[in-house]
């Protein structure tokens, strides 16, 4: 259990008493606009045929998520969650952490997160941010934070495995620093153990087609790779991209694979997860529990609503939507403008 979130949670939470809160439920997607900085050009064909290799083999994934509980009078109220799940000997088992509330101001959000990254990121990689987030960044920087240290603790602790992460390995992000991802990546590779990390969405193009939408006249599974990608400074593509459909269905995604790794790992990795893991939709169940069992459920959220409302005083004040105040039936909310 990573013991500076409680206690930066527990901290934040101790500063708001008797403050009013807004109620927000709002999930906070981790929005991923790094492929606007990466151009495709081409596929290198014919496609890569696979076969499932039937190896003993454990396959891992972890994922977070973050919500945002409400607002009150100097800052929000948000939670993060964090959960690996590995499946082995026929299997699956997780580790769920959190939910680790926290309540992020203007005053106190260096001290938050530089806590949390003194903790977990110095003490790892020896470096640290010359800019901290903004204060509407907190919860998705935070849960970032929670991810990388998730990625890494499987890192060191699995021997000759897949691990699976969700999104893709490009680097040079302020939630995702070079060498932090570098160093992620060599740790695994030196335990024998191959990274892929699936993107459940991506705007790269080729020819004007997303390529997860481009048909190939190919029986599945299969991987097709990317050639001729480019990437705009400070971004950095760490693994190889790949269209991966890897059962039968409308589904592909795009697959990104340790760039460390011979071709043949690669491929071998992804015929072991086909052997190893239930792939529904081309999308592995390791990942898709992972997802579940991080993202909050409305019954979680009016439980912390109550916790922080008994333990710490805060009193909950429904502010108008101005949307629906100013235009009525046509007042969709922010998120839908």
């Amino acid at each position: 259990m990573p013991r500076r979130f409680i206690e930066s949670s527990l901290q934040s939470l101790a500063q708001p008493h008797n403050q009013p809160f807004q109620l927000n439920q709002q999930l906070i997607q981790q929005t991923n606009n790094i492929d606007a900085h990466t151009q495709a050009t081409r596929f290198k064909l014919p496609p890569i045929a696979l076969k499932p290799r039937h190896a003993e083999t454990m396959v891992a994934a972890v994922d977070t998520s973050t919500i945002r509980i409400g607002e009150t009078e100097t800052g929000i109220l948000m939670a993060v969650r964090g959960a690996t799940v590995w499946k082995q000997d026929r299997k699956y088992r997780y580790a769920r952490l959190g939910p680790f509330v926290f309540h992020v101001t203007e005053e106190n959000k260096h001290e938050v997160f530089g806590m949390l990254e003194r903790a977990y990121l110095i003490s790892a990689f020896g470096q640290s941010r010359h800019s901290f987030p903004n204060l509407l960044q907190m919860p998705t920087r935070i849960a970032s934070l929670l991810e990388r240290w998730l990625q890494l603790m499987l890192s060191k602790t699995i021997n000759k495995g897949v691990i699976l992460f969700d999104g893709s390995l490009t680097a040079g992000t302020p939630d995702t620093p070079t060498s932090l991802m570098k160093d992620i990546l060599s740790t695994a590779r030196s335990r024998g153990n191959t990274v892929l990390a699936f993107s459940k969405m991506t705007t790269l193009r080729v020819n004007g087609h997303l390529i997860t939408d481009l048909p190939f006249d190919y029986r599945p599974p299969y991987l097709v790779e990317m050639e001729g990608l480019k990437s705009k400074p400070p971004i950095l593509l760490l693994g190889d991209v790949y269209v991966a459909k890897l059962a039968h269905g409308n589904y592909a995604f795009r697959l990104d694979i340790d760039r460390e790794a011979t071709f043949e790992q690669r491929v071998w990795s992804v015929e072991k997860l086909l052997a190893n893991d239930l792939l529904s939709q081309s999308y592995p169940e390791t990942l898709r529990l992972a997802h579940i069992l991080c993202t909050f459920t409305a019954n979680e959220v009016i439980a912390m609503q109550h916790f922080t409302t008994r333990k710490y005083g805060l009193k909950i004040v429904n502010r108008p939507d101005m949307h629906s105040l100013l235009f009525g039936a046509f007042g969709k909310g922010e998120h839908c403008s």
